[in-house]
């Protein structure tokens, strides 16, 4: 792939607009900026290593994430870290604020937030101090939601957020509901779904509503329960407030997220029993698109690997993956991406605490797709699943060697410890010599896979399919926001259907295998997240694409079926529906 045409449209408004530097003349200019930023921690070799980082970038074989591409070497006060969690919110006013302003600081700095709700005291109660009656967590979004649209980050970019709230919490149905009305234009929101919620949804059984007592007296007639919950080491007495059944609630879920794409489900016991550092922090969140649970106070910083950059004799009956330049380019890409902690503003003091303590990294792929268009392969066919199952093994393998590289050169991340680390789900799920090493070398960044969208990163790169997700539109017009606010209306194609009407002329109908997301059965664009998530040791970003006329009892098994393949979360979104917030 070649570097960006600057007479493409597209491409051309995504980097004047989000990304350029000032000054700073075209996208050559850019790259090498970033090179030379990404390589300045390099003692050794610096020059070669800054060659070596310019030439991925050239190639577009590896496309770091937006904050990355707008911050690094642009003296700006800005973060390289797309993603960050919260503060456990404190159950008081002057916390909750505080929390909000930590959260303005952050968002400030061109970093997306995740934060849990549920350690807020439900609507209702009353506070033991003041006497006053508690809003509920429903009631401080839009105060959070107001500050978000205070703030206009670069490229008339809109600050973007994701809002969590346990499924036993008992302002669930409110939470569930508050985006029906509109508003909330800065926040996704997603339901932190336990297994024994599950289970209670299958069995028909009653579901229990709960709060932490916190200390307080119950009343004598007071129902317990134990639970864990965030902002507590241990599982902590709550008080049953009320009972709902568990279908019902599920339903509620279930038709809020069919009419408006809201909420998306986090399953959390799922996203804390696969954690790398499961004996050293508890995620509650995630970022506002969901693919890196995180600490309190966590950040990633991403980058994607662009396959269609490494597909050999495109719509060819020889056409290929090279797998051996991917891996090559992954061992390059890890490596940039750990020299971002050297390089990066960090809004607050603690992130950077917390972020250095793992140096966790999202590598991830994009343009799958175009990619699997360009061998010749629907994205819903079962040939596409398993050579993206091996594009993917051949990044994740390639990018923990390298890290384990990286350790024996730079030393471990701070909270690693040999025991406990080598137990966790994920390692024990690698090859054994990948393993081996770990326990002989350690490694240099806790977690190094996450699938992102990658929006404006896929337009960059020509207008690849975005991240994962089968290809949105083959052609027609994007509405792009420029930085004045205003929007400009450009005319695109996917890469992959460019490719072949530049090889096989302009009006050469197009092969079966480029398909639009509409047409591509939801159980299948299911299949292929779970076929994935083996090789991802954070989150998969992914949003099930649904046709308009996709009736509710066709969409009503998805999120379950998720579940049970044992996926992180999930998220879907009806053609018509409101559309998800979302960054890059």
């Amino acid at each position: 792939m070649n570097a960006i045409n600057p007479q493409a449209p597209v491409a051309t408004l995504v980097w004047q607009n989000r990304y350029a530097a000032e000054g700073e003349p075209d996208v050559a200019a850019g790259i090498r900026r970033l090179a030379l930023a990404l390589a300045h921690p390099e003692t050794h070799h610096r020059d070669q290593w800054r060659e070596r980082f310019e030439q991925v970038l050239q190639q577009h074989r590896f496309l770091p994430g937006g904050r990355i591409w707008a911050g690094a070497g642009s003296m700006r006060a800005t973060t390289l870290f797309n993603c960050f969690a919260g503060a456990t919110l404190p159950d008081s006013l002057d916390g909750i604020f505080s929390a909000l302003g930590e959260a303005a600081v952050t968002l400030q700095a061109g970093g997306g937030l995740g934060c849990d709700f549920s350690t807020l005291r439900p609507a209702g109660s009353l506070a033991v101090r003041t006497g006053n009656v508690a809003g509920g967590p429903p009631a401080f979004l839009p105060a959070w939601d107001a500050a978000a649209g205070a703030l206009r980050q670069r490229g008339g970019r809109g600050a973007a957020m994701l809002g969590a709230l346990r499924c036993d919490h008992p302002d669930i149905e409110a939470f569930i509901e508050a985006k029906r009305a509109g508003g909330l234009t800065h926040f996704n929101l997603s339901v932190l779904v336990s297994d024994a919620f599950m289970v209670a949804v299958e069995r028909d059984e009653p579901w229990q509503l709960v709060f932490p007592l916190d200390g307080r007296v119950p009343k004598p007639d007071a129902q317990l329960c134990l639970r864990e919950w965030a902002g507590y080491a241990a599982a902590q007495p709550c008080v049953v407030l009320c009972t709902v059944p568990a279908r019902a609630l599920w339903q509620r879920l279930l038709r809020a997220a069919y009419d408006s794409g809201e909420p998306g489900v986090i399953f959390i016991d799922h996203v804390q029993r696969a954690n790398n550092l499961h004996y050293a922090e508890r995620p509650w969140t995630c970022n506002p698109c969901g693919e890196v649970p995180l600490p309190p106070h966590g950040a990633c910083n991403l980058g994607s690997l662009n396959l269609p950059a490494f597909v050999l004799h495109p719509f060819q009956a020889h056409a290929q993956l090279d797998l051996a330049s991917l891996a090559e380019a992954v061992t390059v890409a890890t490596r940039m991406l750990d020299n971002v902690y050297e390089v990066s503003y960090f809004p607050l003091r603690s992130q950077r605490h917390v972020a250095r303590e793992s140096r966790r990294l999202g590598l991830g792929m994009t343009g799958l797709a175009s990619a699997m268009a360009m061998l010749g392969l629907r994205y819903d066919s079962e040939a596409a699943l398993a050579l993206a199952d091996v594009a993917l093994r051949t990044i994740c393998h390639a990018a923990y060697r390298a890290s384990i590289a990286l350790a024996r050169e730079r030393g471990a991340f701070p909270a690693y410890r040999v025991a406990p680390y080598l137990q966790a789900q994920f390692i024990q799920s690698l090859p054994a010599e990948i393993i081996a090493e770990i326990a002989r070398h350690g490694i240099r960044n806790s977690h190094l896979m996450a699938l992102a969208p990658a929006g404006a990163i896929s337009l960059l790169a020509g207008n690849v399919s975005c991240g994962i997700e089968p290809i949105r539109q083959l052609e027609g017009a994007r509405q792009l926001r420029l930085e004045d606010g205003s929007y400009s209306r450009v005319d695109v194609e996917d890469y992959a259907l460019l490719t072949y009407r530049t090889l096989r002329g302009r009006d050469a109908k197009p092969p079966a295998a480029l398909a639009e997301a509409v047409n591509v059965d939801p159980a299948r664009q299911l299949e292929m997240v779970a076929r994935l998530q083996a090789h991802v040791d954070q989150g998969i970003s992914h949003t099930l694409n649904l046709a308009a006329h996709t009736t509710f009892e066709q969409f009503e098994p998805l999120f379950a079926r998720a579940w049970r393949f044992g996926l992180k979360g999930c998220t879907a979104y009806r053609t018509g529906a409101r559309m998800r917030n979302g960054s890059d």
